[in-house]
């Protein structure tokens, strides 16, 4: 599809064009709030524990008197960027052995469908849980725990895109012209499992970064005091009945609206890629 194209099925579903502005924003914040907030994230204010929102804190304080919107800001980097590593492993991993898998089949293909299939049994948080667990607590344990249980997804596209197109006739005058299986695999069906594996992508965007905070309520993963959206959460709950709501609701908004927009705009892309959903 064209870019053109895109931008004209764009302008006609306003949700979808609405849920790629915000993350295009979220992106920003991302990239450059951590140079824009107005206080250092880790610094204490002793003296303003649990302030609520005010022309100073804009979402108040916290337990510690750290500004809540500078916390939540910077945090957008590090969720967005675990999210973004997470998914780019997987999708690569995922892609690359589901078409040779489609392709070659045989041994081969029998063997990692069945392994995939043993992934796709355990719940998939559960399974996260288990592997940062096995890995150690650190932010690369949350990357490549996300992109283990990630992985199933892209196998599972690839290898039927692969599978489906492997006796088309260009697949054929490429092997009958000399290619070998890698320059087949590489150049004739990997660009044609693009569309599918982009609205993939968008979607499990949205649920990695889901799933690194809450790994991060639970207590694995990210740490404190590291600014992140479940850390926050976690570290909030427990004031929501004492009546400091703002502790909990400005981090929540931020996961809630991140996780939305890219389950939106999943949906949304699937809809354009696929001419038979298109109204």
């Amino acid at each position: 599809m064209t870019g053109s194209l895109l931008l004209y099925h764009l302008r006609r579903n306003t949700a979808t064009a609405l849920a790629a502005v915000i993350i295009v924003g979220l992106f920003l914040v991302a990239l450059l709030g951590p140079a824009l907030v107005p206080y250092d994230p880790l610094a204490t204010e002793m003296q303003n524990v649990l302030a609520p929102p005010s022309a100073a804190h804009w979402f108040g304080t916290d337990q510690l008197g750290r500004d809540i919107f500078s916390r939540v800001i910077v945090a957008t980097r590090l969720d967005f960027a675990i999210a973004v590593a997470a998914v780019a492993i997987s999708a690569l991993a995922g892609i690359t052995v589901g078409a040779m898998s489609g392709y070659v089949g045989g041994w081969f293909d029998g063997v990692m469908s069945r392994v995939v299939d043993v992934m796709m049994a355990f719940p998939l948080f559960v399974a996260a849980m288990a592997l940062v667990a096995v890995f150690g607590n650190s932010v690369q344990s949350v990357v490549l725990a996300t992109s283990i249980i990630n992985f199933p997804f892209y196998f599972r596209l690839a290898r039927i895109e692969a599978a489906a197109r492997r006796e088309i006739g260009y697949v054929e005058a490429a092997i009958i012209n000399g290619n070998s299986t890698g320059s087949v695999i590489f150049r004739f069906l990997l660009p044609n499992s693009l569309p599918p594996v982009i609205v993939q992508i968008s979607l499990n965007l949205g649920w990695a970064i889901l799933n690194t905070s809450g790994l991060a309520f639970i207590g694995l993963g990210v740490a404190p005091p590291t600014p992140e959206w479940g850390i926050m959460i976690q570290e909030g709950a427990s004031m929501m009945m004492s009546g400091e709501w703002w502790t909990v609701l400005f981090p929540g908004l931020a996961l809630v609206l991140s996780v939305f927009c890219f389950s939106l705009l999943g949906d949304g892309l699937r809809d354009i890629a696929d001419p038979r959903r298109r109204s």
